[in-house]
């Protein structure tokens, strides 16, 4: 399990590591699809790290079918999200500032199931999604993808 920590320009000694993430809407744009993660428990989008040698939509789409069984395609980027001051230390030592990018994307193929890094998946409304114990940060990277903006959330 990572350890997020906070603190002024923290990132300062940390690598950086590049995420690519997926909001997956249904065809009512009313819910999300939500995966909960075996390792904290917490709900999240699908996502994680690109690997080298990898697109970002590559790194998205892999990330999505290894933990929903789900093939995507790329709809838009949503938004880019960062922060000098907050690190992920992970179980090994490794600190990373996370760079992640957002995606909205649509379901060619499959249908959700778990994987080893998820115990649960569900469709949630954003009422349903507001009582959920949810990562950081990824409450509003769905919120920034369910406004539709046409230009990219940049922070």
């Amino acid at each position: 399990m990572a350890e997020i920590l906070y603190g002024d320009r923290i990132g300062g000694n940390a690598k950086l590591m590049v995420g690519c993430a997926a909001v997956i809407f249904d065809e009512a744009r009313s819910r999300v699809l939500l995966t909960q993660r075996s390792d904290n428990g917490l709900w999240c989008v699908p996502g994680g790290r690109m690997e080298p040698g990898e697109s970002a939509v590559e790194a998205c789409g892999r990330e999505v079918l290894e933990e929903t069984g789900l093939q995507v395609e790329v709809v838009r980027l949503s938004g880019i999200y960062t922060s000098p001051h907050q690190v992920t230390r992970y179980r090994d030592g490794e600190t990373v500032q996370v760079v992640a990018l957002c995606f909205e994307v649509s379901i060619m193929a499959g249908t959700p199931g778990l994987s080893d890094e998820t115990i649960a998946v569900g469709w949630f409304t954003r009422a349903e999604m507001d009582e959920l114990a949810m990562m950081s940060d990824h409450a509003t990277r769905v919120l920034d993808a369910w406004s539709a903006r046409p230009t990219a959330f940049i922070s």
